[in-house]
């Protein structure tokens, strides 16, 4: 009998869950095209093709559909980092930078009319988007500690604030939708090869710092 009940639960989840994502799918569209300030929630139940009052079941209002969109943009550029660290084992920091620019670059461009949204209705941090800086710094801050092993953990936390803020400026710049691909290109690169040679240099200064110390 509980099958039974369970069954009889599921399609009506997998309804729910795919008219909850038809309604992001298309807020993130007209936020696109229109801008966050201009698209009400009745428009966006119009395109959805679902009444307004299937919209509210889902989200309080059109700053929760922002935050939830925000959220989904944020995790697909996690996803796409980690995905990158995997087997990076005697690789070197500019391979490194190069693979995880290249891979947030294309999460945003596939996201950019919604990016340049987000530009024009949130309030932004350094990096450019909300809540993305921290995590993104967790994240790097990791990728130090598996690539240099233990450290000091304030000159880690320095390094990996510089490398975030200097890597999210370029790939917001390489995302634009008037970018070709070849600019994209050219600046990923000499930011990987910015970011690999200030990396190589810390690496140096720890050493020697290390060296001085044991023989102070």
């Amino acid at each position: 009998m509980a099958k039974v009940s369970a069954d009889r639960r599921r399609p009506s989840q997998d309804r729910a869950r795919v008219t909850r994502e038809q309604i992001l799918d298309t807020a993130a569209d007209l936020f696109g095209k229109r801008g966050i300030a201009d698209t009400s929630t009745n428009r966006i139940a119009a395109q959805a093709e679902v009444s307004v009052g299937t919209v509210y079941r889902y989200f309080a209002d059109r700053e929760a559909i922002v935050d939830e969109l925000l959220e989904r943009l944020i995790s697909g550029i996690e996803q796409r980092f980690t995905q990158q660290i995997f087997g990076i084992e005697d690789q070197s920091f500019l391979r490194i930078s190069t693979s995880i620019l290249e891979a947030i670059t294309e999460e945003l461009a596939d996201n950019a009319p919604l990016v340049r949204a987000l530009a024009a209705g949130v309030q932004f941090y350094s990096s450019g988007i909300p809540e993305l800086e921290p995590r993104l710094r967790l994240l790097v801050k990791v990728l130090i500690i598996q690539v240099l092993g233990p450290g000091d953990d304030e000159r880690y936390e320095v390094m990996s604030y510089v490398l975030v803020n200097t890597g999210f400026a370029a790939v917001l710049r390489a995302c634009g939708p008037e970018v070709e691909a070849t600019e994209r290109r050219r600046l990923i690169t000499a930011t990987a090869e910015m970011i690999g040679a200030w990396a190589d240099s810390q690496v140096d200064a720890g050493v020697r710092g290390e060296f001085s110390e044991v023989h102070r």
